[in-house]
């Protein structure tokens, strides 16, 4: 089922009167909030990445705030953090299947921002 905010009376969060933690689109917004968080994700749904090669691809973004959205986007199921065998240890992210599923939403943002006047 689609969740449309208007349009849903049977729904009881098209009736709310005040922002709730557990709202889905406040859900949304919460696991995507932060600069940066979206072109991660983006990056992420092109393939898996390890640190250092998020970082070369977003030149202007300091390790402590890469640090940060990907801690975040961890905690929130967004992302996986895995470790490879092998020496030097290393670590890839990639998206769980829940993350994946935020492919069409960026699609949808970019759509709607790009049609805004």
């Amino acid at each position: 089922m689609t969740h449309q905010t208007v349009g849903l009376p049977e729904d009881p969060w098209a009736d709310v009167a005040e922002p709730s933690p557990s709202c889905p689109v406040e859900i949304t917004l919460n696991a995507l909030r932060g600069r940066w968080t979206t072109l991660v994700v983006r990056e992420l749904l092109r393939r898996d990445h390890s640190f250092s090669e998020l970082r070369a691809a977003f030149p202007g973004l300091s390790d402590k705030v890469l640090t940060d959205r990907l801690a975040h986007l961890t905690s929130t199921g967004v992302v996986e953090r895995r470790r490879v065998p092998g020496w030097p240890p290393r670590t890839r992210y990639t998206l769980t299947s829940r993350g994946r599923r935020l492919g069409p939403v960026l699609q949808a943002l970019w759509d709607w921002g790009e049609a805004s006047p």
